[in-house]
């Protein structure tokens, strides 16, 4: 009897051992995936095949240029996204193009969604993730009517969810609204306005299913925050469906995010909305607007960088 407790002992301590290290490994992929989770949004300003004007030429289907792109890289790589969402970007070529320049500089997102704008319109939303996108409900057919005009959402809505850990899913919806330029088809106003309300109405059935999602709605509106498509995109306030704003500044307490040199105007066109689900999720102190030197040589606008502790409250 006491050589067979002193064996099952032996055997015991030899299988503890064994196992330990798959143990140890396993708690700490656990602690690794309840790591705070970066999330950044850019507008990357024709990160696209354009005429352009180079030393007093205009050429024709010309790229974003090195010199605006290597300021834009290296800010990513400051901020060091898990999950970085895009707008104004091209095709897939440029897509693949930003990804492999940001994995040469240590940013590896292996995971991609690129919604195409409607026809007539190359300045496309994107996502780039190192976490795996389970769920993709983008959508690039959205259409609505002024008068008897037919219109199309430009650059529709990129919806995807993504899992971050096996306990937390987080639902991201990136928008890029119709922009201030007139056209003559229509006032450029009452189309943001309806673009906005058809993205309402994509969140309003996310809601329906997914009562509790957690959901980050970030995008360039084109708009002011007391406008009527930043107040449509937010919903009734009260409702368990609202969507705050968060409200970043960078770190000389400037809220401003986009610059328009011709005007010399400084406003915030960029935004964050949150669900009610994701509200106590998102680290505060460290979110923000990402502000450096050569922010102006990359793009017009600023990126807004979130922090988010995946973990449900």
């Amino acid at each position: 009897m006491i050589y067979d407790t002193a064996t099952r002992l032996v055997r015991v301590a030899v299988f503890c051992a064994l196992l330990s290290p798959f143990l140890n490994a396993r708690t700490a992929a656990q602690e690794s995936t309840t790591a705070p989770v970066t999330v950044v949004f850019y507008n990357l300003k024709n990160y696209l095949s354009m005429d352009r004007r180079v030393d007093g030429e205009v050429l024709e289907g010309a790229p974003k240029p090195d010199k605006e792109i290597k300021p834009l890289v290296e800010a990513i790589k400051v901020m060091q996204p898990d999950i970085l969402g895009v707008c104004e970007i091209g095709d897939l070529s440029h897509l693949n193009d930003l990804q492999a320049r940001l994995k040469t500089a240590g940013i590896d997102l292996p995971e991609t969604e690129l919604v195409t704008a409607a026809s007539g319109f190359n300045r496309n939303l994107a996502l780039l993730s190192r976490f795996p996108i389970i769920a993709r409900n983008s959508r690039d057919d959205y259409s609505y009517n002024i008068g008897d005009l037919k219109l199309p959402f430009q650059r529709g809505v990129l919806d995807v969810t993504l899992r971050i850990n096996p306990q937390y899913h987080l639902r991201y919806i990136g928008l890029h609204l119709k922009s201030k330029r007139e056209i003559p088809e229509a006032d450029q106003a009452l189309m943001r306005l309806n673009e906005a309300q058809l993205a309402r109405e994509h969140i309003d059935r996310i809601f329906e299913e997914e009562p509790g999602t957690n959901l980050l709605v970030s995008g360039d509106f084109n708009d002011l925050r007391i406008e009527p498509p930043v107040k449509a995109l937010q919903g009734r306030f009260g409702r368990k469906d609202y969507l705050s704003s968060l409200t970043l500044d960078d770190k000389y307490g400037f809220r401003w995010t986009h610059h328009w040199s011709f005007a010399d105007s400084y406003s915030r066109f960029d935004y964050v909305l949150y669900s009610k689900g994701i509200s106590k999720e998102i680290d505060r102190d460290q979110s923000h607007i990402y502000h450096w030197d050569d922010w102006d040589k990359a793009s017009d606008h600023r990126p807004l960088v979130v922090r988010v502790v995946p973990v449900d409250e």
